[in-house]
């Protein structure tokens, strides 16, 4: 299952978990101040926000470090054509022709249409193509055809046919299409599936593919296009001398100088089996790679790099392309590494059914680190946490990599003020505790999920992985088991007792706020008035919270509040709901290691994908006296190799881009890799 958090609960000023996967976003109420020493804030358009991070531990790094750094985030570049071309069939060519218009018009550009066409621009640069990062909706121009059409030819620049007109009609209206009873595979315009494959088709394909180990089943689907040739249907891999072959072979090149400076043997081995696999295409040399990768645990510098999170498969087969380059933060690392030593108490003492708990938690890792560049799905809209690799049997028998990225959470921290906060708690005491204690049960909500949560639990004997079993709600259920387990742990002493906390009530009560408050009403701002909840993350934050109000009504744990015409929830009772997370979350895994699809139906489309549209419209217009974007996303420092006369690199320099333009035109430039049909 997918791993990367990008969730958007509302706690503190942080953010809230990637799996690298909406995804990915900070919380919409934070209330924090601008730091004077470094300015977060690069631009602000539409509904996006663009930020800067810097890399704290660059200067502690030996040569031979920030070589390896600066070669994984090179090989990571290369491939940024992929993510284009992997979310939309025509992404590739529409970012030529616009980008050409941008860099060579000489035509007025202080009128309305100039500046919605730049808007647009921007826009598709920020969603890696013309659907919405986050809502899977294709993003709409402020500009008719006619003037995108004289822009064009005033400019030399082409887009024809279908690449032009869908810019402005219904076709292909959604990225990924989750919606139920419909064939969520020929209704999504990603490109993973060629033209006339349904779901039948993917999921009589794959139940013809059988594993030579049926306890360690291979990935099938995670890195190939799904095709109907006369009628026939094929994959097409991605691999050296197949499908994205002339970009993959950038990503080897680098990949190989990163081996030259390995840290260790371990580290050595794991990216020559990168390679291998990136060469080979082989989903065996995928799951040995990632065994080795997983076992791989020393050194300051770490890396994600390949096809891994599929959420943007409507059937969760296909991985997105993805890079994150990871240097350690040695003093946060020390300090959260208490809850990997302990991950056994944490099942252990889980409310789940006994036949579904781990006997033995392995290699658990959690560090925090400092991002030092990303691409693909990982960029610009980036996650929080990730927790790696993403099959079970791998997870069982060799452990995972839990990892939380600390300039990212640092940067939305102190990127600027908002004051939603204020408007959507319910009274002073709710607002005291997020100030005081937010940050905090945020930053163990993100471990929680990702180390003790995504770790947790066991499939039945003889149950298929979740995305056959559950299919197009498995990710959904993924991501709001683990949070469960992190709100379960949150509302409990042991906190305290491992030293993570001084107040593990407080802590716990700020927690429950922030999740039930984001859940059930403040999310929704990221939402047109009318829209169902489909997103992945957002789906299992509405399910979670409105299950717990719904179980809690007779009780009244969780007590609707109108005044003055808001809307507020307030939580009456924090024992019973912490009894309420447990229940649910002794179902929600007991769903996944029996593989009940009516139960994980009934959950999400019950609780998850409605919105209540009267409350919608509320928090809508409740939001409009805010100015600040609902989304965020990074730019990345530009890490520049100095040589000496011999033509060896001697030092690095670290610069900032100063706009997002200017960062989308350079990698335009440089990493544009692929033709715009592939």
């Amino acid at each position: 299952m997918k791993n990367t958090f990008y969730i958007a609960v509302a706690m503190s000023g942080l953010l809230f978990f990637s799996c690298i996967d909406d995804k990915k976003e900070p919380k919409v109420e934070t209330e924090v101040v601008e730091s004077a020493e470094f300015n977060y804030n690069v631009d602000q358009f539409a509904d996006l926000r663009i930020l800067r991070y810097q890399i704290p531990s660059w200067d502690d790094l030996t040569l031979k470090e920030q070589k390896l750094v600066y070669y994984l985030t090179q090989a990571g570049l290369e491939g940024r054509d992929i993510m284009w071309d992997q979310n939309y069939r025509h992404n590739l060519a529409i970012r030529k022709a616009l980008e050409n218009v941008y860099t060579t018009y000489n035509g007025d550009k202080s009128t309305d249409d100039w500046k919605n066409f730049e808007t647009y621009l921007k826009r598709v640069w920020f969603s890696n193509g013309i659907h919405h990062h986050y809502s899977n909706d294709k993003i709409k121009p402020d500009f008719s055809a006619e003037y995108l059409r004289t822009l064009l030819s005033e400019t030399n620049s082409t887009l024809e046919g279908e690449a032009f007109d869908v810019i402005f009609n219904d076709k292909d209206s959604k990225k990924v299409n989750q919606a139920k009873g419909v064939d969520n595979v020929a209704l999504s315009a990603v490109n993973f599936y060629g033209p006339n494959v349904t779901n039948k088709d993917v999921e009589s394909f794959y139940a013809q593919k059988k594993s030579p180990n049926p306890d360690k089943p291979l990935s099938y689907g995670l890195n190939s296009q799904l095709v109907k040739e006369n009628g026939v249907l094929k994959e097409r891999v991605y691999k050296s001398g197949g499908l994205y072959g002339a970009a993959i072979d950038k990503i080897i090149v680098w990949l190989e100088k990163a081996q030259g400076v390995a840290e260790n043997k371990a580290q050595g081995d794991a990216i020559g089996l990168l390679i291998e696999y990136y060469k080979t295409g082989d989903l065996q040399t995928w799951d040995d790679y990632n065994v080795a990768w997983t076992k791989a645990t020393e050194g300051n510098i770490d890396y994600i790099n390949s096809f891994i999170e599929v959420y943007n498969d409507p059937l969760g087969y296909r991985g997105s392309y993805e890079t994150i380059v990871q240097i350690k933060d040695f003093d946060m690392s020390e300090k959260m590494a208490v809850l990997s030593e302990n991950a056994q108490w944490f099942e252990d003492n889980s409310p789940l059914m006994e036949a579904h708990k781990k006997d033995s938690v392995v290699g658990v890792t959690y560090k925090v680190v400092n991002v030092a560049g990303e691409a693909g799905d990982a960029s610009p809209s980036t996650p929080i946490g990730v927790n790696l690799p993403n099959a079970n049997w791998i997870r069982a028998a060799v452990g995972s990599k839990s990892v939380s990225l600390g300039n990212i959470i640092e940067a939305y921290n102190n990127a600027g003020s908002s004051g939603r906060l204020k408007e959507f708690v319910n009274d002073e005491e709710e607002l005291a505790l997020e100030e005081e204690y937010g940050q905090i049960a945020d930053k163990l909500h993100t471990a929680l999920h990702e180390v003790i949560g995504h770790a947790s639990g066991q499939l039945n004997p003889g149950v298929g992985e979740t995305k056959e079993t559950l299919k197009n709600y498995a990710s959904t259920l993924e991501e709001g088991r683990a949070d469960l387990i992190g709100l379960y742990y949150l509302y409990n002493p042991k906190l305290q007792e491992l030293g993570l906390v001084d107040d593990w009530k407080k802590v716990g009560m700020a927690a429950y706020d922030g999740y039930i408050r984001n859940g059930l009403m403040s999310q929704l701002i990221r939402l047109n008035l009318g829209d169902d909840v489909e997103e992945a993350h957002m789906r299992n934050r509405q399910w979670v919270s409105a299950w717990a109000y719904e179980k809690g009504l007779e009780d009244n744990v969780i007590e609707k509040i109108t005044r003055d015409g808001k809307t507020y929830f307030n939580i009456n009772d924090y024992d019973k709901l912490h009894e309420l997370f447990g229940q649910l979350l002794r179902e929600t895994q007991r769903i996944k290691s029996e593989g009940d699809y009516a139960a994980v139906e009934a959950l999400v489309e019950g609780y998850g994908v409605k919105v209540d549209q009267k409350l919608h419209a509320e928090v809508l217009e409740r939001n409009k006296q805010f100015t600040s974007a609902p989304y965020s996303g990074f730019v990345n420092p530009v890490i520049i190799p100095k040589m000496n006369d011999e033509g060896e690199i001697e030092r690095f320099e670290v610069k900032q881009p100063d706009t997002f333009e200017e960062q989308m035109l350079f990698y335009a430039e440089k990493y544009s890799n692929l033709p715009i049909k592939n």
